[in-house]
């Protein structure tokens, strides 16, 4: 899953990022309000954090320019005002939860957790397509009850493929998640072939169909009857 954290207090952000990034997260940094709007814009995120007084500009208006562009993103204010009429105003504009500062990260983890169930999963602690079955919480997969070793790009790859099943996935797009936004500087995409190869051949050794279809000039597509 992949996070934009838009906070401008350096050793706030910095501890975030490692946090949410030892959970198995690719997190990405904006310390300003032209940031925040100039990545927001540019690449797709499962959820973004928000802090709402930000150098240049307010983060209420990054959630409105993301409601605007009809941002799928889940959205979590995070921020030092207490005021009642922000929360309200926050979540009256479409951010989906709000936390307060300060906050321990566990709790953040578990907000962003439950937040991704409800935006891309229904809510379910547990995601089941035929004999594979993903339990967020714990970060485990199995294929037909036994247990399934991936690397953290191969969960994050699994799930992102999970959430958009039936879906044709542009190379690009895949690499964007995996990278983030490091993908505009590789020469190369290669390594979503490798990590969609590696991915495929895990869960057919493991006894799961291939759902992992190639289609040809676009990109990939994870769906099966």
């Amino acid at each position: 899953m992949k996070i934009l954290i838009i906070e401008d207090e350096p050793a706030l952000a910095s501890s975030i990022e490692q946090y949410l990034e030892q959970e198995g997260y690719l997190c990405e940094l904006a310390y300003t309000f032209a940031e925040a709007m100039i990545k927001s814009g540019a690449h797709e995120y499962d959820c973004i954090l928000v802090d709402l007084t930000l150098p240049g500009g307010n983060g209420l208006d990054v959630i409105r320019a993301l409601k605007k562009e009809h941002s799928k993103a889940g959205i979590i204010i995070i921020s030092a005002k207490h005021s009642l009429d922000d929360k309200i105003k926050g979540l009256e504009i479409g951010s989906d939860d709000y936390l307060a500062k300060p906050f321990h990260l566990s709790e953040l983890n578990a907000r962003i957790k439950a937040l991704l169930r409800r935006k891309q999963f229904n809510g379910e602690q547990r995601i089941d397509f035929h004999e594979i079955s993903v339990w967020m919480d714990k970060q485990e997969v199995k294929v037909n009850q036994e247990f399934l070793n991936l690397t953290r790009s191969e969960y994050r790859l699994l799930l992102y493929f999970l959430a958009n099943r039936n879906r044709v996935l542009s190379k690009e797009s895949i690499a964007e998640h995996l990278a983030g936004d490091q993908a505009d500087m590789l020469d190369s995409l290669d390594f979503v072939y490798s990590h969609i190869k590696n991915l495929r051949k895990k869960l057919v050794q493991a006894g799961a169909e291939d759902y992992i279809q190639a289609v040809y000039g676009m990109g990939y597509k994870f769906s099966g009857q």
